[in-house]
């Protein structure tokens, strides 16, 4: 029972998770702006709900990529391949797909809450989110192109507009401006850590976007979703108002510089990939946490 539960915490892949609170932040403060006192219970469910939702991908990814024989194939680093959990102790497979119900219900429960508080405006982006974290592994794997954009659709408009919305009980421009720099960073965060996986992800049927597209091309991806970002800051900056603060945020994003330089000549050896994934961690965390507190305290 003890290895079950130690399975299930593995798949869980608990550092991932601090992504989630991040981009929850980019909802808060765009309610901030909006508001003299923003509702802390309600943002704490938002939080769990979020986390909940996070932690339901993550286990539907490890059993569907047990399942598949994917998880035996892939060579793994700190930030790809699955936590390798299920092949060690295959027994906790089903306790693993029980706990990823179990996530997806209780955000599902916390949705449907807001639903009723709010208005019926919040649900369509609940489904789209029940719908990405249902279909992830299993179909929009298969997809490219939504591949590539789907991380960005979760955590930056779906996790920082539903945020905004739930906190102000209406949609706004700026909750969704904000929201474009988890979109573009959150699809890089992917887009690379499926670089090391690219044979492995290919003999089960994947087709993301490095296996359809190749490398090159998804070097391209990466370099102008970075651009993207760093438009999103000096935009916000200089046409929406933001805080003069919210330029720190293009110092964890030159993080961007050392991760292209890395990947120029094609993929590097596996230690220097492990620290080039590590490079794109930090400024794909560092950059929208500096942009919501800049806001927040600004």
């Amino acid at each position: 029972m003890h290895q079950r539960f130690q399975a299930v915490g593995q798949s869980m892949r608990l550092p991932f998770l601090v992504l989630t609170p991040v981009c929850l932040l980019l909802g808060y403060a765009s309610a901030s702006l909006r508001l003299a006192r923003v509702d802390y219970f309600d943002f704490s469910l938002v939080i769990v709900a979020g986390l909940a939702a996070h932690i339901s991908v993550n286990l539907f990814n490890e059993f569907f990529d047990f399942k598949s024989g994917l998880d035996a194939k892939t060579q793994r680093t700190p930030f790809s391949g699955g936590s390798g959990s299920l092949v060690v102790q295959p027994e906790a497979a089903a306790a693993v797909l029980y706990a990823a119900c179990f996530c997806l219900a209780l955000t599902v429960l916390i949705g449907g809450y807001f639903v009723a508080v709010t208005g019926l405006a919040l649900l369509p982006l609940g489904l789209v989110g029940v719908a990405t974290i249902i279909s992830y592994t299993q179909w929009i794997n298969r997809h490219p192109w939504l591949c590539l954009l789907a991380p960005g659709l979760a955590f930056g408009p779906l996790m920082v507009m539903g945020t905004d919305y739930v906190l102000t009980g209406q949609y706004s421009y700026t909750a969704f401006y904000l929201s474009l720099l988890p979109f573009f960073l959150s699809n890089n965060l992917l887009l690379l850590n499926q670089l090391p996986d690219i044979s492995a992800d290919e003999s089960v049927g994947r087709r993301q976007f490095p296996s359809v597209y190749g490398v090159k091309a998804s070097i391209g991806a990466y370099g102008a979703f970075i651009a993207a970002s760093l438009i999103t800051v000096l935009a916000g900056v200089t046409h929406l108002g933001l805080p003069f603060a919210s330029l720190l945020s293009v110092i964890p994003l030159l993080l961007a510089l050392p991760v292209l330089h890395g990947l120029r000549h094609g993929l590097p050896t596996p230690t220097g990939l492990t620290r080039i994934l590590a490079m794109n961690v930090a400024l794909s965390l560092l950059t929208p946490l500096v942009f919501a507190v800049s806001i927040i305290v600004g």
